[in-house]
């Protein structure tokens, strides 16, 4: 017992201040429950605990002045009546970073190779499925999407030889009925997303968020003076500039239709990102339609300019248009900024173009993307539409 005193008192030197106090607190914590359990329970415990005590108090006062001193450099909890002015520090911190934060979100989500992945994809729906693998994936995708395969031409899911053919499945023919009350209908099945008139050229991809009409078509080929883009559009004083946004889910239909009988005159292709357009990533990206890759046709109808968008999203990097073969979309390289136009009409044929009939069969494109209807309209054109409200294909859009 004394040879562990005198080692208490009198510790070994260590190579910092820390280390010393710890190893002289340990020890006098060993040796106080050790010998406080023995002798307690012995015949002679109070002689022995009374000595013991007295031969440790020296090394108790020298172990307590030590702890004052480090009481200083202890973390302790913050007092009560400091807490609400601690709270208010945090909050202000956060809403200071909340900024920055949506800024660090957007700029990761544009650097995720999209295009790469849409390309992967787009060779992974080409793969042909074993036939017995066929049902089960299918039907998993069914599932989770929540596909309606009773509307589906061909019902049996071992007809589909791949992905890419499940996707582009077509529809029985009494499915989709045309309204013929209203000289629009919708395009596409889908979700409304946004509908209303175009203001001082700003279009809503939802609400809260716009993006530039001029971006989003680019007026060097429509725009010959110096007036607003959205005026150069119009060809009457009397009529003004609309849009539809329509959102096509993973489990939708992939096939989008003409909404009205028009012509079409010019197909201008936009390479770009392949970003989500999910409502929710919509809502975060400013123009993000005006990012993504997009096909636009645009002609006139019988109020006007009329123009119809297809708008790529990951995984939907192929858009298909039936009468245009040499549409590539999602190529590997591209010049970020810039546009590929092609002309339906001859230079010696004024009249011609490309002639689309009510309710006909436009293109394609694989997953969720969206379609953008931009036209003219006499003023008094009313929407028969709820944002949000599901659609499709056929369902009446508006009239005059």
């Amino acid at each position: 017992l004394e040879l562990c005193c005198q080692t208490f008192t009198a510790a070994p030197e260590c190579t910092t201040r820390k280390d010393s106090h710890h190893r002289r607190f340990n020890t006098f914590k060993i040796l106080k429950l050790s010998f406080k359990k023995d002798f307690i329970n012995s015949q002679s415990g109070h002689t022995h605990r009374r000595a013991f005590y007295v031969r440790l108090q020296v090394p108790r006062l020298a172990l307590r002045r030590r702890l004052s001193v480090l009481r200083g450099g202890v973390s302790r909890p913050t007092p009560w009546r400091r807490r609400p002015l601690a709270f208010l520090c945090y909050v202000l911190s956060l809403s200071a970073l909340r900024p920055w934060a949506k800024r660090v979100r957007v700029a990761l989500y544009r650097s995720f190779p999209t295009r790469l992945l849409s390309r992967t994809w787009g060779r992974l729906n080409g793969v042909e499925l074993p036939t017995w693998l066929r049902k089960p994936v299918f039907s998993l995708y069914i599932w989770t999407f929540g596909v309606n395969m009773q509307e589906a031409a061909v019902e049996d899911l071992h007809h589909y030889r791949n992905l890419g053919e499940f996707f582009r499945r077509r529809l029985k023919p009494a499915v989709r009925p045309l309204c013929a009350s209203s000289c629009l209908i919708s395009p596409a099945d889908g979700k409304i997303l946004h509908f209303g008139r175009v203001k001082n050229s700003e279009v809503e991809q939802v609400k809260g968020v716009t993006y530039s009409l001029e971006h989003f078509l680019d007026p060097s080929s429509f725009r010959d003076n110096p007036s607003s883009f959205r005026d150069s559009l119009l060809s009457s004083p009397d009529h003004d500039l609309f849009h539809v946004v329509v959102y096509l889910a993973p489990g939708d239909y992939h096939c989008f239709h003409s909404p009205t009988d028009w012509k079409v005159e010019l197909r201008r292709h936009f390479p770009g990102s392949l970003m989500s357009v999910n409502p929710g990533v919509a809502r975060l990206v400013k123009e993000l339609f005006c990012l993504n890759e997009r096909v636009a046709l645009t002609g006139q109808w019988q109020h006007g300019f009329f123009s119809l968008t297809a708008v790529g999203a990951t995984n939907v990097g192929s858009i298909r248009v039936y009468f245009d073969q040499e549409l590539q979309t999602n190529a590997p390289r591209y010049s970020k900024g810039s546009f590929h136009d092609y002309s339906y009409v001859a230079v010696d044929d004024q009249g011609g173009g490309v002639v689309l009939q009510k309710g006909e069969a436009v293109g394609e494109f694989n997953l969720g993307s969206t379609i953008v209807l931009l036209f003219e309209a006499p003023k008094d054109f009313s929407f028969k539409l709820q944002p949000g409200q599901p659609i499709r294909v056929g369902e009446g859009l508006g009239s005059v």
